[in-house]
């Protein structure tokens, strides 16, 4: 009887071991379960990283503290900071002139811009206001307000997507103006701050992050990181050795499928071709 005595123990820890592995399997499934139901579909899969390639360089005015930048028709707007500073731009891609400018009173800080229709609709960092212009002739038509601060804005499809510093990015009515709602931006489970000047870019939501040498794709459902473009190296450190001349400025044609890239203070505005790693 001895023998059989010793076996006992050996079985129920065997049995024992099995349940807490089934348990956990369960505990695993129902994981994935419950993010795919929040429409999280890669549990493990982080941001794919991109590279990029120069196309082309251009020359950009270098006291230009860019805040905004579109690419519509041919030619570049853009929008440009420091209070007393601020203005609204036509630039000629090629050469970098400034074709129309309009200044912006010295009490606002310009932050960034769209467009929608035949008009350009620019914000200011911390006064609450927003100022809708004619696309044609920068004429000032009217002036709309939000609460914090004013950093990004881009065009994407019905609404416009407007970011403020924080992990938060908000759409609005094109027309009206008013927030209609709002995601948070994440990378993995951690919320992403600072987001700043914004694109859309076939759908995605392609955004600067204060002070920081890439740009993150972003779902505009779940506000999920699913990319990151690594710019370091892009211009070179003898051409960006003042302070404040961080990466900030994305622009994209929709039509010949470019995509430009500058920073404040940068000398130079570059078409990009990204690279999966």
């Amino acid at each position: 009887m001895g023998p059989m005595l010793d076996q006992a123990p050996a079985r129920r820890r065997r049995q024992a071991a099995l349940t807490a592995s089934a348990c956990v399997a369960l505990l695993i499934a129902g994981l994935v379960v419950y993010l795919q139901s929040r429409g999280d579909t890669r549990v493990s899969d982080g941001p794919v990283w991109y590279d990029f390639e120069v196309v082309a360089s251009y020359p950009h005015d270098p006291s230009a503290f860019t805040q905004g930048l579109i690419f519509r028709d041919g030619y570049l707007y853009e929008s440009t900071g420091l209070n007393g500073r601020s203005s609204l731009r036509k630039v000629d891609l090629a050469t970098g002139r400034v074709l129309r400018e309009r200044s912006i009173a010295p009490q606002y800080f310009a932050e960034g811009l769209t467009d929608w229709g035949g008009e350009l609709v620019q914000l200011t960092w911390r006064s609450n206001v927003g100022f809708v212009y004619d696309l044609e002739t920068f004429a000032l038509q009217r002036t709309f307000s939000y609460p914090g601060e004013g950093w990004g804005l881009a065009r994407l499809e019905d609404r416009l997507v407007m970011s403020d510093g924080t992990s938060t990015l908000r759409f609005l009515d094109p027309q009206t103006l008013r927030e209609i709602g709002r995601v948070t931006v994440t990378d993995g489970a951690a919320p992403v701050h600072s987001l700043n000047e914004l694109e859309v870019v076939d759908g995605q939501i392609y955004a600067n992050v204060w002070q920081m040498d890439y740009i993150l794709i972003i779902s505009p459902d779940t506000g999920r990181v699913t990319g990151k473009i690594d710019l370091s190296g892009l211009l070179s450190p003898e051409e960006r050795s003042r302070v404040g001349d961080v990466l900030n400025g994305i622009a994209y044609d929709d039509v010949g499928k470019r995509l430009f890239v500058t920073g404040k203070l940068w000398p130079k505005l570059f078409e990009i071709r990204l690279k999966a790693r």
